[in-house]
């Protein structure tokens, strides 16, 4: 179909712009808190048959990116994993989803912190759909502080634990499954490049998913499979809410060029594009949605 003026859309406009009318929630948030709630392309992502029949790992699954992730491999006909920590409610949600676009669902809670429950959730994929194509590390723990004295020692192990060890323990369990054509997603950030002092040990930890991408891409592209990642800026999930002062989540994303914060439907195409054949001569790069701040 053919584009016309009258079918563009001011990016400025496309979403709901601060201030939000949002209250602080107890971490790690769920979908139904949200004020505004996020846009995850539920009226609006449209599949065309680019993941048919793959199957696909997706931790974090939930909600926020991981779910508009989910919805839209789903509609472009993979099998969908939701691999989430104890967000019940959220998973069956996006689990519908999955399977209103006719794909098939498995959902398994548990922390990916720890190296057994990676192992596990790569083992019921393999037994539930005989393989893995694709694999979206994307769940992430984040805190804000005023210092690094007030950083608790056991939460910058368990922030490391969980947003950059697991993503090791997945890739290590995974790779044996996957077959050439596969792809490894990972959920970096602007953080990466930008860090702020508020969120020093998410910060670092995304610092290393950009190492960690690009070194794998390297090793793994000897068995023909492609390795990249998303970089997001400020996007409207529970994590915001949950986690950010009160005054911060109401004008997140204000300060972007496009003076918003980014909805998870804005991101998922660029997960299909990495997972997909589009994507065949991409790997070890890292994809920047981030309303325009510059990933330097």
């Amino acid at each position: 179909m053919s584009t016309t003026l009258t079918d563009l859309q001011d990016p400025r406009e496309q979403e709901p712009k601060p201030e939000y009318p949002q209250e602080q929630i107890a971490p790690p948030g769920t979908e139904a808190e949200m004020t505004p709630t996020a846009d995850h392309g539920e009226q609006t992502y449209v599949g065309n048959d680019q993941l048919r029949d793959r199957v696909a790992i997706i931790t974090g699954g939930d909600s926020g990116i991981g779910r508009a992730v989910a919805l839209a491999f789903a509609r472009e006909g993979a099998d969908v994993v939701i691999s989430y920590l104890n967000e019940d409610e959220d998973a069956q949600q996006t689990a519908r989803l999955v399977t209103d676009a006719g794909r098939r669902a498995l959902t398994i809670s548990g922390d990916i912190s720890e190296e057994a429950h990676c192992q596990e959730i790569v083992q019921k994929a393999v037994a539930e759909f005989g393989r893995v194509d694709i694999l979206v590390n994307n769940a992430a723990f984040q805190r804000t502080y005023g210092g690094i004295e007030e950083i608790p020692s056991e939460e910058w192990d368990y922030t490391f634990r969980t947003n950059i060890y697991a993503m090791f323990y997945l890739a290590k369990a995974a790779v044996p499954h996957m077959n050439p054509g596969g792809a490894i997603i990972n959920t970096s950030s602007i953080q990466s490049y930008q860090p702020d002092a508020m969120l020093l040990a998410y910060a670092t930890t995304k610092g290393a998913i950009t190492n960690f991408t690009k070194a794998l891409a390297q090793d793994l592209a000897k068995k023909g499979i492609r390795v990249n990642a998303v970089a997001p800026g400020p996007i409207w999930t529970p994590l915001i809410p949950s986690t950010m002062p009160p005054e911060k989540a109401k004008t997140f994303g204000q300060d972007t060029p496009l003076g918003r914060a980014g909805q998870p439907a804005e991101l998922a195409p660029v997960y299909v594009l990495l997972a997909s054949a589009a994507g065949s001569y991409i790997t070890g790069q890292i994809y920047g949605v981030t309303g325009g701040d510059p990933l330097i």
